[in-house]
């Protein structure tokens, strides 16, 4: 049996990597000219889309994956059939649970993985894409040059009469006017510093004004810094569990708490999803044997039909009730697939085989 379970496996392993290349290189090509959209807002050198890239690869197996084992199990006993090596071996008395029991293996290893991949390491990178995201924009912001038009620096209006390099500015000054009051500050110099996310301007050698209807104040100062004006909004990110299951806060507001709770709704349709489509290789078992093994003499196969088929009842029933089921999508689409694929497995390969 060992024999057979490894000749079953290696020429899984064959059709499953000649379409999982492919489709992988489709699918990263995909997400790659999703990233470069990001060009237009902020700007990205070759090493960040690189990092970027890296963050999504988790997402990019988990959807190909699953789909590219189901196909190349279907197609591996599809092989063996159209080759008349599957009516030998039922010949010599092996059923055809032995030969699933050889798939058996394969799948539950990419079902741990992809359960991993979504629950532990998808959390992770996509918190770290979000916040490298909210970080280059932030920085973008900080892409001052000298011009006689200014900039928005959060709540300032800032003019910029020299540029000295790339973060060292001279002749500066800004201007922020609030409902009863007008604040001006000029600067000699100007530099930008940035903070563990956290950007500001340090300005030195200036003089500020504020003026109302009341009063007119001045002062002097040598060093003055703008804090917090663009500061990077960081997503936090503590433990798997903490993101799968957000806490709330003491004292929130309505708003706070709606919020919480849409990300709670979200993440459990999210779980229930990502859940089931972990499950599909392992569970489809069933299915692969039913589409893949047949009698090349007698019957006239439509594998690739019902390749389609299969496929997209199961990602159709996971993506149509993940939202009115919520996470209790996973016992009974994971039953009813479960049940509805035996019953077709014991009457069309084991009652005839």
């Amino acid at each position: 049996m060992k024999i057979l379970d490894r000749y079953i496996t290696n020429n899984l392993y064959l059709i499953f990597l000649s379409m999982f290349i492919p489709l992988f290189a489709i699918a990263s090509m995909i997400f790659m000219i999703k990233l470069a959209t990001y060009t237009a807002v902020i700007q990205l050198s070759v090493l960040d889309l690189v990092k970027l890239y890296l963050f999504v690869l988790p997402e990019i197996l988990f959807y190909t994956l699953p789909i590219t084992f189901f196909i190349a199990s279907v197609l591996t006993l599809f092989r063996l059939s159209n080759d008349n090596e599957i009516v030998v071996l039922f010949s010599l008395g092996i059923k055809p649970a032995t030969i699933l029991k050889s798939l058996l293996k394969p799948a539950l290893l990419l079902t741990i993985l992809l359960v991993f991949n979504f629950f532990i390491l998808s959390p992770h990178t996509k918190t770290l894409s979000k916040n490298f995201v909210s970080y280059k924009k932030s920085e973008a912001k900080f892409n001052l040059s000298a011009s006689e038009f200014g900039h928005s620096f959060g709540d300032w209006l800032l003019y910029i009469g020299k540029e000295d390099d790339k973060e060292n500015y001279s002749d500066v000054i800004l201007f922020n006017k609030k409902q009863k009051e007008e604040i001006i500050i000029s600067a000699k110099k100007a530099k930008i510093i940035n903070n563990a996310g956290v950007l500001r301007l340090k300005l030195t050698n200036g003089e500020g004004y504020s003026y109302s209807k009341e009063k007119l104040s001045q002062i002097n100062f040598d060093t003055m810094y703008i804090n917090d004006t663009m500061k990077t909004n960081l997503t936090p990110y503590n433990s798997t569990l903490e993101y799968w299951m957000p806490k709330h806060k003491e004292n929130e507001t309505f708003i706070e708490n709606y919020l919480v709770n849409e990300d709670i709704r979200f993440k459990k349709r999210k779980f229930a999803l990502n859940t089931l489509l972990s499950l599909f290789p392992l569970f489809s078992l069933f299915l692969v044997a039913t589409i893949g093994i047949v009698h090349v003499r007698h019957q006239k196969s439509k594998v690739y039909l019902y390749l389609f088929i299969g496929i997209a009842i199961y990602y159709g029933a996971t993506l149509g009730l993940k939202k009115p089921l919520d996470i209790y999508s996973i016992p009974l689409i994971s039953l009813t697939w479960l049940i509805v694929t035996y019953i077709l497995y014991r009457k069309t390969i084991v009652k005839r085989f």
